[in-house]
């Protein structure tokens, strides 16, 4: 059984960084033809792909995002992260990091594992 955990601060400032880790136990990130993925749900609001990353390290992001999203990977350890630059109050949301098959995952059905999803808040 695939888990994933993210982790990192819950609450930022404006014009900081948010670094984000998705712990990934049974299963390897290097391993099959799957894109790890970060997700986000502002209050209110649908899905928000992000990006994501293959066991190659081929990284995609979303056109709206990339100015400000690095993804990259830690093979040892089994992760992979999310750094968002420069946030503000709209980056408010529940993020989450999951595997699927495709690039591109906005929808529930298109990851077939998830994590929990961590509360990220900007506030001043």
């Amino acid at each position: 059984q695939v888990q994933l955990q993210e982790s990192g601060p819950g609450l930022l400032k404006p014009s900081q960084t948010l670094s984000l880790t998705c712990t990934v136990s049974g299963g390897s990130i290097s391993a099959g033809g799957y894109y790890w993925s970060w997700i986000r749900q502002p209050p209110g609001k649908g899905l928000e792909w992000m990006g994501a990353i293959t066991r190659s390290g081929s990284i995609y992001y979303n056109p709206s995002l990339k100015r400000r999203t690095s993804i990259s990977r830690d093979t040892s350890k089994n992760q992979f992260t999310l750094q968002l630059n420069s946030v503000t109050p709209e980056d408010t949301a529940v993020y989450y990091c999951a595997r699927g098959e495709s690039v591109v995952i906005d929808t529930r059905n298109e990851g077939d594992y998830w994590g929990q999803g961590t509360q990220v808040t900007v506030s001043s």
